[in-house]
């Protein structure tokens, strides 16, 4: 079952067409990556999903709708977005921030509500940053700045959350802290989410359903253990590579040939680089 489509897309800005009559089916309660090379169109296609940028030709379908003529507030109560490295206005608090995730509920004359309040408590709880939240938003660390930008989103309510690459800038440790984050929200809540991510291996390890982007078009999608091998890495990302299996979580583990050095143990206490 779907709930988010495309259908004959084509997208561009002016005269350059960046993603050129492309189908595409979002599988429901699923975590979905977009992968593929720099400039590929990953997060202009996340962008058109979310009604942020409008199509040169076909359309995006959400719940059996054309989503181009379903109301603004109306997608936002079923539809969230994150953009890549959003930007908070200075001095707001993490609370302030996750309740503009309420908006969509929001009339001209419409109270602060229960409801309001109780969505924001859950976001906050979820995100593990109810501890933080009289703190401003500009004062943390980036891995839980993150978690509070997610946290507005949660409030939304939404089955649907779009994130553009949300590891960037993170380093490994608060990586690994946003996306197993989002993997507990799919698997408790059985949210869709929808994401652009440069790590192929954390694609692999995280995905239900991976789909890759070439030559403005979905070159191949499916889960990761069925797609991903070395002649897709090639193809799509022009590297040679092996693949192989994560020892721990089962999924496929791109290795790189790159030309760099490899340090090996050669004996207790010698080591040898080899170009």
């Amino acid at each position: 079952m779907q709930t988010l489509t495309a259908n004959d897309l084509t997208l561009g800005y002016g005269e350059d067409i960046i993603i050129d009559d492309l189908n595409l089916a979002i599988p429901k309660g699923e975590i979905t990556v977009f992968i593929g090379g720099n400039g590929c169109g990953k997060s202009t296609l996340l962008r058109s999903l979310a009604r942020l940028l409008k199509p040169k030709g076909g359309g995006v379908v959400l719940d059996g709708e054309d989503i181009a003529k379903v109301g603004t507030k109306d997608v936002a109560k079923k539809l969230a977005i994150l953009p890549q490295s959003p930007v908070t206005p200075e001095g707001l608090t993490v609370n302030e921030l996750v309740k503009q995730g309420r908006h969509p509920y929001r009339g001209f004359l419409k109270q602060w509500s229960k409801d309001d309040e109780e969505a924001v408590f859950n976001a906050l709880q979820s995100t593990n940053m109810h501890h933080l939240k009289d703190r401003s938003v500009d004062s943390l660390s980036g891995g839980q700045r993150q978690r509070a930008w997610i946290a507005m989103t949660l409030a939304q309510e939404t089955d649907t959350i779009l994130l553009d690459e949300p590891t960037t800038y993170l380093d490994m440790t608060h990586q690994i802290d946003v996306l197993d984050l989002l993997f507990d929200l799919n698997e408790k809540d059985g949210r869709t989410v929808v994401m652009v991510l440069h790590d192929l291996n954390l694609a692999c390890r995280y995905a239900h359903h991976i789909v890759a982007i070439k030559d403005k078009k979905v070159f191949a999608q499916g889960k990761p253990e069925e797609i991903i091998n070395c002649n897709l890495v090639h193809e799509v990302f022009e590297m040679m590579c092996d693949v192989t299996f994560d020892p721990r979580f089962g999924t496929p583990m791109c290795i790189p040939h790159g030309k760099g050095r490899c340090i090996f143990a050669q004996g207790k206490n010698q080591t040898t680089a080899v170009n």
